[in-house]
């Protein structure tokens, strides 16, 4: 099982397209607050369907409380980022690692870049057409990547 950490999410779409990702896959999400929209909003509500019972959500105050909860010891910390050198298919995902994502209008906050550099990923993408891929579709496309060289193991 994995864990996906959003930080900050602005588009409660997004959002319920990653609970339901979540949920299909047995991923734990986690959410660092502040949000861009209320836990009870429509557009959230409608994307996650009715999978919301299924969805083994947490909400934090701010990333260190994150930190504490997700932190074992063994796990890792992957940020995905555009501004990442390491394309995320050249990392070797484990059970319990987190793969974080930033906001959906500021992406990572700025001092996560000299913090977590050696945790920096990537999705490989023409940056002259766009400057990033959605976020729930950056979510599944590494989150599988995880499974994937895990033997799709879903616990």
């Amino acid at each position: 099982m994995f864990n996906v950490i959003l930080l900050h999410p602005q588009i409660p779409q997004n959002t319920g397209n990653i609970a339901r990702l979540t949920a299909g896959t047995g991923a734990k999400l986690h959410i660092v607050l502040p949000m861009g929209f209320t836990i009870t909003d429509s557009k959230l509500k409608r994307a996650g369907l009715d999978y919301w019972d299924k969805v083994d959500l947490t909400i934090h105050e701010n990333w260190e409380d994150c930190v504490k909860v997700t932190s074992n010891g063994f796990n890792n910390y992957y940020f995905a980022s555009t501004k990442g050198e390491k394309y995320y298919s050249e990392v070797a995902y484990r059970p319990g690692d987190c793969i974080i994502f930033g906001s959906e209008d500021e992406g990572m906050p700025a001092e996560y870049y000299s913090k977590y550099v050696a945790g920096l990923i990537t999705i490989p993408m023409r940056s002259d057409s766009v400057r990033s891929i959605n976020l729930s579709n950056s979510v599944a496309i590494i989150l599988y990547e995880a499974y994937r060289q895990n033997d799709f193991v879903m616990i």
